[in-house]
């Protein structure tokens, strides 16, 4: 007897515990849809949807972390990549700029050399011309 009681019990809770969840306004207006009132009709297949829906959900959070882990570590992996690329861009560029200024400046120092080379020897020669013209003014005079 005292089993049965207890069941009698249980059955009580759960039935209270029933009509509090169909009295309930959001349960209700749910229950108002075509899917609510099919599932009214075929208890079954709501249970069955019930039992997938709570067995689902700890896969379903599992994969959505896996997902979200996944989408920061590939953020936080381009964002690694691109500040490496960056990087290794800024030191070529810096490299390539550099060679240019040392190649610049070599050849600038080389027609600095070319352009007083050839001033000295036009010079020398125009001198050379000069005192050669003014040797054979001399001769001319005397």
């Amino acid at each position: 007897m005292q089993r049965n009681s207890v069941i009698e019990l249980q059955l009580e809770r759960w039935t209270a515990l029933l009509d509090r969840l169909q009295r309930d306004p959001k349960v209700a207006q749910l229950m108002n849809t075509r899917i609510g009132q099919y599932l009214s009709r075929h208890p079954f297949l709501a249970l069955t949807a019930v039992v997938f829906s709570v067995m689902s959900v700890l896969p379903v959070g599992l994969f959505l972390f896996f997902s979200l882990i996944a989408v920061t570590v590939s953020v936080a992996g381009f964002v690694f990549f691109e500040v490496f690329l960056l990087s290794v861009g800024g030191l070529t560029l810096l490299c390539a700029l550099s060679g240019l200024a040392l190649l610049s400046i070599l050849i600038s120092t080389i027609f600095n050399i070319c352009y007083s080379t050839v001033f000295s020897v036009y010079n020398r020669h125009i001198q050379r011309k000069e005192h050669k013209t003014q040797e054979n003014e001399k001769e001319w005079a005397l």
